[in-house]
């Protein structure tokens, strides 16, 4: 699984060949989850609520670039790096 961004030590990646619809996945600590990139809901798996706020924060800022990498891994072509959050 692709790391595209690290920030506060959330971890956020992509699969290759993952399913639709387009989405991210989240991890920090123990806790995993994957984030809709089209309306930044919580798809699947839990997050704090503060983890959750600085996931949303974080990918509103970056969502075209996201879209990019989905589509790039859909494609099978490298990832690029997404700045994290500050």
């Amino acid at each position: 699984m692709p790391e595209i961004s690290r920030f506060f030590g959330i971890i956020i990646a992509m699969f290759y060949y993952d399913h639709p619809p387009p989405h991210f996945h989240v991890r920090h600590g123990g806790e995993h989850a994957t984030i809709r990139i089209e309306d930044l809901t919580l798809d699947e798996g839990e997050l704090s609520p503060t983890v959750l706020g600085l996931v949303k924060e974080w990918a509103a800022l970056h969502r075209r670039e996201l879209l990019d990498n989905w589509n790039r891994a859909r494609a099978q072509s490298p990832l690029t790096r997404v700045e994290p959050l500050e």
